[in-house]
Formats: structure tokens, sequence, C-alpha cells
């Protein structure tokens, strides 16, 4: 008997006749290919916003995540005075800006972000972002920015810290490194602004289904386990 071979259409090659129907199911599947990609890389990649006032411990858990999750850490300040240190042309920039006490525009902010977010690399695990966004249109313009990569923000961890509890903290912090900015009227003034300005990022972290209230009063180690308990279940 004649053996007759069905014609059929191998996945990774691209059909050389121009036929509609062998190209829509080509298209089609092409998507359909780099959907599975970035969903496969967004379930191992775990981007994180973390959240809180002035002395709500972002910096103490973000070095046990980094730590625990193998996470790279984006801090707007830290990578500010890098850019100004190397002398950068968005460095030079920023420089200039803060020199006439102006606010980085958001634009040349996440600019500066995206260039450190890439040169982790396509494989890395995820980053911490700390310090940033700060306000909603920050926020916005960072989930641009990553879906623009294929990726997104895994979850928002929100340190929340009683008011009495951050003012000790912060007037014992500053006792201890002599920082001039830690008095009593100083803190205030950055809680009245954390509260007005930046707070309102936690409904629109709620709205997006990635907000994750933590207890940041306690022991650290308890602290760190409720953070555990989120990640790993992202």
């Amino acid at each position: 008997m004649k053996e007759f071979k069905l014609p059929h259409l191998p996945s990774d090659v691209k059909p050389e006749k121009k036929d509609l129907i062998t190209d829509l199911w080509y298209n089609k599947g092409k998507e359909l290919r780099k959907k599975q990609d970035i969903q496969e890389k967004q379930i191992k990649m775990k981007n994180i916003v973390i959240f809180g006032a002035p002395g709500s411990g972002k910096g103490t858990q973000s070095d046990l995540m980094i730590e625990h999750y193998g996470l790279g850490h984006i801090s707007t300040g830290d990578v500010l005075r890098n850019e100004i240190k190397k002398g950068t042309e968005l460095g030079k920039t920023a420089a200039a800006i803060i020199d006439k006490g102006n606010l980085i525009p958001d634009d040349l902010m996440v600019s500066i972000l995206a260039g450190v977010y890439d040169s982790y690399g396509r494989g890395h695990k995820g980053v911490i972002f700390d310090g940033f966004p700060r306000t909603i249109p920050q926020a916005e313009a960072l989930k641009k920015m990553l879906d623009e990569r294929g990726d997104r923000v895994a979850a928002m961890i929100e340190l929340d810290v009683p008011e009495d509890e951050l003012m000790q903290r912060l007037i014992r912090r500053g006792k201890e490194s002599g920082r001039a900015d830690d008095n009593e009227e100083t803190i205030k003034k950055r809680l009245q602004v954390y509260h007005s300005q930046t707070q309102p990022l936690i409904e629109w972290y709620k709205n997006e289904g990635l907000h994750y209230h933590i207890n940041g009063h306690g022991e650290l180690e308890k602290i760190f386990a409720d953070i555990q308990a989120v990640i790993d279940n992202i």
C-alpha cells in the first residue's frame, strides 16, 4: 500500500510558501509561544516593591530577602549617587537638577532605574525596588517599563509600623549615627510627607491585586517569616 504523508507545519520553521492558512497558523503559534515564554519567566522572576514609612525596616528586610532569595536590589538613593559619582550623562543631568533643589522628574528616574534593571540580564531571579515608586504616576511608569520587557511587579510588600514606634526608631538611629536629619521635628515632617503623598500607593496596588500587608512591629525573625510566606506563594 502506498504511504501518504499528511501536510504539517513544524512549530519552529516558517513556511516558505505564502499560504494564508499556514501564515495564520504560524503567526498564532508564534504569539502563543511568546506568551508562554513570558508566563514562564514571570513565574520564576519575582520583582518586589518594598514599601513603608521611614524607619519601617525596609533596608533590613531587603538584606534578608537578597540573602535568602538571591534577588537584586535597586535603591533610588544609591542608584542616583552612583550615577552622579560615575559621571554618566544621566548622572550629570540628575546632579544639575538636584543642585538647584528640584526633584528628579519621573521620566529621568525611570530611565536611570531601567538601565540598572537591564544590567541584571534576562535570567535574573527578580529585584527589590526600594524607594521607588513613591507616587501613583511613578507606579504607572514602573509598570510600563516592566511591561515593555515582558516583566511585572509580583508583589508590593508594605511594612506597617505604628507612628510612635517609627519616631522612637528614627530618633534612636539619629543618636547612634549622628544624622542631623533624624531629629523629632524633621521626622514628623517626613512622616507627614509619607502619609500625604506616598500612602495612596497602597490603594493603587490593592486595585492591582499586588498589595500585601506585613506587621513590621515585633521580632525581626517573625517579620521576615511573614514576608517569606508572601514571596513563596506568588
